[in-house]
């Protein structure tokens, strides 16, 4: 089944659809999209490390889930749907922390490009990750991970790092 994302303007007003797997290029149009900050009750982030078949950002460590609602769906509901996914999370308190919007080009010259409202989820269910989705998972405290973004960005995707700033002065 194919997936499609939805094509927006500057203010976020839909102005059409693409197929997923054709909109990720050099030229990447903006379109809607999400990331999921996950927490345990520790206070512990859970980060993972995308699958080395993703078309971006390849290998790379980062926040919980990222992923893009359909039309008609909801970041959260498109949130729960991934963590499911790539997860296998059935039940998970989700919250939008801050809205946010970025453009990065990964090594290979391909381009993310999107309004991406972070999202706040909580959970201490254990991760069953789907191998298609994510090489690797680890929790870290989430005072750790803001210290190794700080310092080491080049360690994680770059929205993670910027996104874990602006969530750092919200109340998680």
């Amino acid at each position: 089944m194919q997936e499609f994302v939805v094509l927006v303007d500057d203010k976020n007003k839909e102005i059409g659809t693409a197929p997923k797997d054709t909109v990720h290029t050099g030229a990447t149009p903006l379109h809607r999209g999400f990331s999921v900050f996950l927490f345990n009750s520790k206070n512990e982030l859970l980060l993972t490390r995308r699958a080395l078949t993703k078309k971006t950002f390849p290998g790379v460590w980062t926040n919980t889930v990222c992923g893009h609602p359909g039309p008609g769906e909801s970041v959260v509901d498109a949130a729960k749907r991934r963590l499911q996914d790539e997860l296998g999370f059935m039940e998970v308190d989700i919250r939008e922390g801050a809205p946010y919007r970025y453009r990065f080009a990964d090594g290979n010259g391909i381009v993310e490009n999107e309004i991406c409202p972070i999202l706040i989820a909580r959970s201490d269910a254990t991760p069953m990750p789907n191998k298609n989705e994510m090489e690797e998972w680890r929790w870290i405290p989430w005072m750790e991970f803001l210290k190794n973004a700080k310092n080491h960005p080049e360690n994680y995707s770059p929205w993670s790092v910027e996104e874990a700033t602006l969530l750092a002065n919200t109340s998680l």
